[in-house]
């Protein structure tokens, strides 16, 4: 496993807190110190159309950023939200989090896509795959009239969103399109691998309580045979089995061919890796702009 390590960006005083809090997740504490950095609304420049329904369920919905000047056929960055499995959302009142990834993508010649999904244990395995395809298909029947290119979908999931990045990517049963309908798949501190992944009832929630099940919904298996383009991140701090997770995933797939990118992100936290997104520290996002560069 070759993994690139990329130095921190992190504010020292920041960065001295997240040391602080240790490798744990932990959301609000983590939003505390990053919210002061970041846009509020009015976005200037930038047209929003929130809570756009995919389908049926309440959680059905998504926020679209376009710029509010015609620029042509953009990429389109979809972005699926962690919360072990149980919990998340694309917005959570007038927090900042995560309209700012949404905010960065258009600043940087994409449109925003943020979606929520169906959770457990209401909705188990594998509803939030269904969800992203329903997604998708919302998109590319929907993005040109805000700019997008439909041909250039990049699917970026974080934490349990990134799980579920890979569980789509790996289960072509979920795919309205060919590849998914992808152009390039981001997945940062994700779960890849069922079978060895450290038991805890959040997984169970969502993945069942039947561990007998764990080996055909693992994504480890089927993403060895994507020929989707990939880029896998996790922070320094993040809890231990997200670094055994990538890693997994890293040699598995560099063995198989083609090897993605894997970034180890210094300095950052669970959370900070993603509520940093749109501020000075561009340690995550000049990755990220060269990937979807690359995809064009």
């Amino acid at each position: 496993m070759s993994v690139t390590p990329v130095p921190s960006q992190v504010p020292p005083r920041i960065e001295a807190q997240l040391r602080q809090i240790g490798r744990v997740v932990a959301p609000a504490p983590t939003a505390d110190l990053y919210a002061p950095l970041q846009q509020r609304e009015p976005y200037a420049g930038v047209k929003v159309a929130r809570s756009e329904s995919y389908g049926a369920d309440g959680r059905q919905l998504l926020d679209v950023f376009a710029p509010e000047a015609a620029t042509g056929a953009r990429p389109v960055l979809v972005f699926v939200h962690g919360g072990g499995f149980t919990g998340g959302n694309r917005r959570t009142g007038d927090s900042p989090f995560y309209d700012n990834i949404m905010l960065w993508a258009v600043k940087n010649g994409m449109v925003g896509v943020n979606m929520t999904y169906r959770l457990a244990p209401q909705s188990q395995w594998p509803a939030a795959q269904q969800d992203i395809a329903f997604a998708l298909a919302w998109v590319r029947g929907n993005i040109a009239s805000h700019g997008g290119d439909p041909s250039r979908i990049v699917l970026m999931g974080h934490s349990a969103g990134a799980a579920h990045v890979a569980q789509y990517l790996a289960h072509p049963q979920f795919h309205g399109a060919p590849g998914g309908g992808l152009a390039g798949a981001v997945m940062i501190s994700g779960l890849f691998d069922t079978t060895t992944a450290e038991a805890n009832p959040s997984m169970q929630a969502y993945f069942g309580a039947d561990t007998s099940l764990y080996a055909q919904r693992s994504a480890l298996p089927g993403l060895l045979g994507s020929r989707v383009p990939m880029l896998l991140a996790y922070a320094e701090l993040d809890p231990p089995d997200f670094h055994a997770q990538s890693g997994q995933v890293h040699v598995a797939m560099c063995e198989a061919g083609p090897c993605p990118p894997l970034l180890e992100l210094r300095g950052h936290s669970h959370m900070s890796e993603v509520y940093s997104i749109n501020t000075a520290d561009h340690a995550l996002t000049d990755a990220l702009a060269a990937f979807v560069t690359s995809l064009r």
